[in-house]
């Protein structure tokens, strides 16, 4: 018969074991340089609060630039199947695959601001877009910010400008927009555009403000273009952190409740005033740089948004056959969109 002295031992060891077992470090990866806005703005912040609130318990391990191999657009499957336990991305960059998000894209729905516009997609999302992410655990949508037109040669301030102009494009719906306005839309990723334009592969990009300083996109253009920041934005890019769901049920009920404290709206807010706070920056960036800041003249505003209202038109026939009503779609992200726009 065993003493005492061994079953306690034994007990501390399986307590210990126990313990040991609830540490947890989960695969953060996504697609811009360690040292852009998101990860130092919206990534570390959010891995920082995990470990706090978990007791060190749950930790990142982040992989910038891609750094688990692949593309941007195959981080949704990476997530999926396990090869990354959170990822964040963009629904834009794989087409048809997110088809409700879709109707976040197109043009002039959602308010230009990071956080009006995080605020209007979450809202979105929790309302009509659930069914495009149950193979996931949906962590935040936020928005990127309203795009602005960045070019190396000329600015594009009204509709007969935008003819013949190669702009890089971020998603069909804005490459749809270029086309609609008479120029030529070139998909490619973040990482590419500025060897793109110094190399006149293209004249310009549809990007954000936080694109700016991330790719150093103030070297190679000249001129940056918004509209009216009381007005919708010319387009959109929904982005998503998304979890491995067998990760996230894998969870301890503890950690479970940490991810879901720092999830949803808290994180949604954080990221919107990350860019918010990113804009800022990107403006100073590009005036610092000599680059010339401008605002679209409210009639040139109309003239390109009457422009392009075949493009949305054309993305509701082609999710008719799928069963949705994207004319519904987005009537209803407009009116969500309206209620956050200053």
């Amino acid at each position: 018969m065993r003493n005492p002295s061994f079953f306690a031992a034994l007990a501390l060891g399986l307590t210990s074991t126990g313990l040991m077992a609830q540490e947890v470090t989960i695969k953060v990866s996504h697609f811009l340089p360690p040292n852009s806005n998101y990860q130092k703005l919206v990534l570390e912040p959010w891995c920082a609060k995990l470990a706090t609130d978990s007791g060190n318990k749950l930790k990142c391990q982040i992989y910038p630039a891609m750094q688990l191999g692949g593309t941007p657009p195959q981080l949704v499957d990476q997530v999926k199947n396990g090869v990354a336990d959170v990822i964040w991305t963009s629904p834009s960059y794989t087409t048809g695959r997110f088809p409700y998000t879709e109707a976040l894209e197109q043009p002039f729905v959602l308010p230009p601001g990071g956080l009006a516009g995080s605020k209007a997609m979450w809202a979105y999302y929790t309302q009509f877009a659930t069914k495009d992410y149950v193979d996931y655990k949906m962590l935040a949508m936020f928005s990127g910010s309203g795009v602005i037109f960045s070019t190396s040669s000329k600015p594009l301030l009204g509709l007969e400008s935008f003819k013949g102009i190669k702009l890089r494009s971020s998603s069909r719906s804005a490459a749809r927009l270029v086309t609609a306005l008479g120029g030529s839309p070139v998909n490619m990723p973040p990482a590419q555009i500025t060897e793109a334009i110094s190399k006149g592969v293209v004249d310009g990009a549809v990007a954000t403000w936080e694109l700016v300083p991330a790719v150093k996109l103030e070297e190679v253009a000249k001129y940056h273009i918004e509209g009216p920041a009381n007005q919708p934005g010319f387009t959109m890019n929904p982005l998503v952190m998304l979890m491995n769901k067998a990760r996230y049920e894998g969870l301890s009920p503890e950690l479970k409740a940490v991810i879901d404290k720092n999830s949803g709206l808290p994180l949604v807010e954080l990221a919107g005033n990350a860019w918010d706070t990113a804009t800022v920056d990107g403006r100073k960036k590009a005036t610092a740089a000599g680059n010339k800041l401008l605002v679209i003249k409210p009639e040139d505003y109309e003239a390109i948004r009457k422009a392009s209202a075949n493009v949305e038109q054309e993305w509701a026939k082609e999710v008719a056959p799928k069963g949705l009503d994207g004319a519904a779609l987005i009537r209803q992200a407009r009116a969500i969109g309206a209620q956050y726009l200053k």
